[in-house]
């Protein structure tokens, strides 16, 4: 039984409606169920000129097709011109996507790349899809980007959209923990890995140089990881960020821990753009997005690359483990 992916297109001006039909023209580990306006999509392939054919979530869709949840928008999509007015199909279809995997209508949640401006500009307060479904589940989470392939790099953040002068203060004893017995369980449920091994960078230069160039480490780091440690955890560190990175720690450990956004994440992007994802941790259901932006300078007009969003279907279909599909 080929696991259930709800399929979030993002923002429909941008680059996410014609990324799914792209993605429907070929054979899928997984079912699709978009979660979109028919009528988007429709425009979408044909703006890219590829055949669409919108087909019900309980049918079988087959090469141009893509079964379709509706979700109508208040205004019709003019790509590259992001609307406000449609920002609340946006985050409907955001929330209709959790409910469905929470229900066991679908066995994971795949979304494409939404406007965060825009959706403010509707009259919605947000901040990403990261914490709006952690929200709607009412649970911690975790934010971790992978490059897949035949050299996989995950990289986790202890702490995530922040301006840098917020961070050190954002480190605490219990938050760490938190996120690093989030990452742990992760790698074991989802990731099938016995014994995970997690490298955890320091927050400064050095790892704090001993104390000269900070107390973080000192202070908190090295504290949490030695009382995990003792409860069986597997951790490096504190480790230079400047270092951590290189060939000979990266074959030995399952995941790198980041303090923060800019700290990990360059080094994964730089390894494979196109390749990356992003996975929330720790939701009662599998969660992965692209790895790019809306790219309305490209909507409508075929030059975008749906790598990201074919590696994100791939990698949420191996995360629904057998045992929790539903029939």
């Amino acid at each position: 039984m080929r696991p259930r992916l709800a399929l979030v297109p993002g923002e429909p001006a941008g680059i996410g409606p014609e990324l799914c039909v792209r993605i429907a023209q070929h054979p899928q580990p997984a079912r699709l169920l978009a979660l979109a306006d028919p009528d988007t999509l429709r425009a979408a392939a044909q703006a890219i000129g590829l055949p669409l054919r919108i087909r019900d979530p309980e049918q079988e869709a087959g090469a141009g097709e893509l079964a379709v949840w509706p979700i109508r928008q208040a205004r019709p999509t003019r790509f590259g011109q992001a609307d406000p007015a449609n920002a609340g199909a946006v985050i409907e279809a955001l929330r209709q996507g959790a409910q469905r995997c929470r229900d066991g209508a679908a066995d994971a949640l795949v979304t494409g790349p939404v406007h965060k401006a825009t959706i403010n500009a509707g009259g919605i307060a947000y901040t990403g899809t990261t914490e709006l479904l952690a929200a709607d589940a009412g649970c911690a989470v975790v934010m971790m980007l992978a490059r897949t392939g035949p050299r996989p790099l995950r990289v986790a953040l202890a702490t995530t959209h922040l301006p840098l002068r917020e961070v050190p203060t954002a480190i605490t004893t219990d938050g760490l923990t938190g996120t690093l017995r989030i990452l742990d369980a992760a790698l074991r449920q989802r990731f099938a890995i016995a014994a995970p091994r997690i490298a955890v960078l320091g927050l400064n230069p050095h790892a704090g140089e001993g104390g000269w160039l900070g107390r973080e480490e000192i202070d908190t780091i090295a504290p949490v990881l030695a009382a995990l440690r003792a409860q069986g955890m597997d951790l490096l560190g504190p480790l230079p960020a400047d270092t951590a990175f290189v060939p000979h720690i990266l074959k030995d450990v399952d995941a790198v821990l980041a303090m923060y956004h800019d700290q990990g994440l360059p080094v994964l992007k730089y390894a494979g753009f196109a390749d990356a994802v992003n996975i929330t941790l720790g939701l009662p259901y599998p969660r992965v997005a692209v790895d790019h932006g809306t790219a309305l300078d490209l909507a409508g007009r075929g030059l975008a690359d749906a790598s990201s969003l074919q590696q994100a279907i791939v990698l949420a279909s191996a995360m629904v483990g057998p045992s929790t599909r539903r029939p």
